[in-house]
């Protein structure tokens, strides 16, 4: 008995290099094709990695001076997404992860009545673009990107939740 144990151990300890690449592979993310739009047309998670998914997060106040409640306070969806992803960057970091362990993204937008009630893409990759396909930071997420009719907040344009993969 003794002998067939120490032959089970054996031949677990020989068999354990065969399962750790799959669990020591990286995250593997695909490139859009002829493209330089700044988003990963997929991402592949190997077997083994954490996955951790953050809840929707909406901007912070960015103007303590305007009037409480107003969509002055909140700025423009450019402001809203740095405020948004600066929290996300923050929660991440407090998890032990970074913007670059980001592999998926979902951006709600509601219309700017400032831009006739429609989504203010532009505005929303300005401030994208300073967290993520930057020489500091070059890891892409999928993402979609669409327009809703309303938020929690009639002063919030913007709310993105994110999954990030635990290297």
């Amino acid at each position: 008995m003794k002998t067939f144990r120490h032959s089970l151990a054996l031949a677990a300890i020989a068999a354990f290099p065969l399962v750790t690449p799959a669990f020591a592979a990286d995250v593997v993310r695909h490139k859009i094709p002829n493209s330089t739009f700044p988003i990963a047309a997929a991402v592949e998670v190997p077997a083994g990695k954490t996955l951790v998914f953050l809840s929707g997060a909406v901007p912070p106040v960015a103007d303590a001076n305007a009037p409480k409640d107003t969509p002055q306070a909140y700025g423009d969806t450019k402001t809203q997404t740095v405020g948004v992803l600066t929290s996300i960057d923050k929660q991440l970091k407090g998890l032990g992860l970074t913007m670059g362990d980001v592999v998926k993204m979902q951006v709600f937008l509601v219309g700017d009545p400032a831009k006739g009630g429609k989504m203010d893409f532009a505005g929303f990759m300005a401030g994208y673009t300073q967290f993520f396909g930057t020489k500091e930071q070059p890891n892409l997420p999928s993402r979609s990107a669409m327009q809703v009719a309303a938020l929690a907040s009639p002063n919030f344009l913007v709310e993105i939740e994110v999954t990030a993969v635990r290297p």
